[in-house]
């Protein structure tokens, strides 16, 4: 058994003072995560106030949530969808032209199970054109390449999704081509 009293990692992934972690947290409530607020624009304005990167024309829909907006950064024109949790303990780098759909989990946090339970992060890289639909679950170190697409339900589990292929399920497994050989867009 792991005494959890005494794992490391309390506050380790912070990345700021206690003060704008805390701050952000009631600033994320009336935004972002907040149901009723209906503007994409000032929810963005909330997350870039904060250290996100976040491109232009973007929407990023209602009841999501931002663990560390400074370790967030998604390229022009990309779409979040309502519900998309980013437990984002580590950077998480989407791309442009990205969608990432309802009730996405992403999360870059885990534990060394085995030892003293530490805090373990890596980031996770989403590419241009990918499209994670609804309600995936994606963790550290998983790779999404230009234009793949990652089924509803998925589990991504540290790995690469290789660019333009269809994958899903889990475990993870390869289903087809994304697009036809004559309608691969440039």
């Amino acid at each position: 058994m792991i005494d959890l009293s005494q794992a490391p990692g309390e506050r380790a992934a912070w990345g700021r003072p206690t003060w704008q972690v805390y701050l952000w947290a009631v600033v994320e409530l009336l935004l972002v995560t907040n149901p009723w607020q209906i503007s994409s624009g000032l929810r963005i304005r909330a997350l870039r106030a904060f250290g996100a990167e976040i491109g232009r024309g973007v929407v990023f829909r209602p009841r999501t949530r931002v663990k560390f907006p400074w370790k967030l950064h998604i390229g022009d024109r990309s779409w979040i969808g309502e519900g998309v949790w980013f437990h984002n303990q580590d950077h998480v780098y989407v791309g442009h032209d990205a969608v990432i759909s309802q009730e996405t989990f992403i999360t870059t946090g885990s534990h060394a199970h085995r030892r003293d339970m530490a805090l373990i992060t890596r980031p996770v890289h989403i590419g241009d054109g990918a499209w994670i639909t609804s309600r995936c679950v994606v963790l550290g170190g998983s790779r999404v390449g230009r234009s793949a697409l990652v089924r509803p339900l998925s589990l991504i589990d540290g790995r690469l999704v290789p660019d333009a292929e269809v994958w899903g399920g889990n475990p993870l497994a390869y289903v087809a081509p994304r697009f036809s050989k004559t309608a691969v867009p440039e």
